[in-house]
């Protein structure tokens, strides 16, 4: 699996870098995987994080250049620490020990081979937790299709519904196509969502849209195709917690927080759609405090 990074075309960017030699392509993510958390998340949607909390794996670098990121620090910057695919696995190991309802997998794309070996390592050693893969959507097919029995959980994002949005906001060219294909397959690979008598979700996709300042109409668009293709297959995540960090300065349109009402009137428009498998945000989620520490907490062995 690891020679997918000989050649590396994981993610729509398709660099062709030979990363096991110690080349960057877009992400800067070279061979060894890095980390800047590994802990229980409480922030998540009600079925992920329940009241013991998602096992939350942050890995550092991304396929995407979001002008607006609140994982800056980690997405762009790169903090984080190197570890091996066996750490990896243990660290899952750790995470279900803690008691943790899940393995969260947060911007996972750019480490898919070494995530596979992990996994399958953790669980010849006892993990049983569903899988949660959590993506920006920007995504290749055929890398989805390398998770397949590995996924439980699909948890992508739905950023834009306009090219030239999802060009200057996260130099993502084909946004919009390449996460509409990756959504089709991921639906296709576990199905309709199911939940355990608890109410944590086992099985299934729920697609994260996060609503950005003037982009009302942009994201009208979005919940009308989601739902209008996928009707009750997929839950919808309709989200507020819009941040403008510091490095958005150079955007005064995003250089401010959302409007309550706008966030209002595109949750009214999702009813009136119809739909109903979906989990909106209530109070202060725009606020700098639900953005974790990135301090390498859980990364070093106990």
């Amino acid at each position: 699996m690891l020679e997918k990074l000989q050649a590396c075309k994981l993610c729509p960017r398709a660099c062709g870098v030979n990363r096991l030699e110690g080349q960057l392509g877009f992400c800067k993510a070279d061979s060894k995987v890095y980390i800047a958390r590994a802990a229980l998340h409480y922030w998540e949607e009600p079925c992920i994080s329940g009241e013991k909390g998602s096992g939350t794996v942050f890995f550092s670098h991304c396929t995407l250049k979001c002008v607006f990121c609140q994982n800056h620090e980690i997405s762009t910057v790169g903090k984080g620490k190197g570890i091996t695919i066996e750490r990896l696995a243990q660290i899952f190991i750790e995470l279900q020990e803690q008691g943790a309802l899940n393995i969260n997998l947060v911007t996972p794309t750019h480490y898919v081979p070494q995530i596979i070996e992990a996994l399958k390592q953790a669980k010849s050693k006892g993990l049983h937790l569903p899988i949660i893969y959590n993506s920006s959507g920007y995504e290749r097919v055929e890398t989805l299709k390398l998770l397949e029995g590995s996924i439980d959980v699909y948890l992508p994002d739905f950023k834009y519904f306009k090219e030239s949005y999802a060009k200057k906001y996260s130099s993502a060219p084909g946004y919009k196509t390449y996460a509409s294909e990756a959504l089709e397959e991921m639906v296709r690979q576990v199905g309709k969502a199911r939940f355990n008598e608890e109410g944590i979700i086992q099985k299934g996709v729920i697609v994260r849209h996060l609503m950005l300042p003037g982009l009302l109409f942009d994201s009208k668009k979005i919940i009308e195709t989601l739902y209008h293709t996928y009707g009750d297959k997929i839950f919808i995540s309709i989200m507020n917690q819009y941040t403008p960090l510091p490095h958005v300065s150079q955007y005064p349109e995003l250089n401010r927080s959302l409007s309550p009402a706008h966030y209002d009137y595109l949750v009214d428009y999702a009813i009136e759609l119809g739909v109903e498998n979906g989990f909106i945000q209530e109070g202060e989620t725009n606020k700098e405090s639900f953005i974790p520490p990135f301090n390498e907490e859980g990364v070093e062995p106990f």
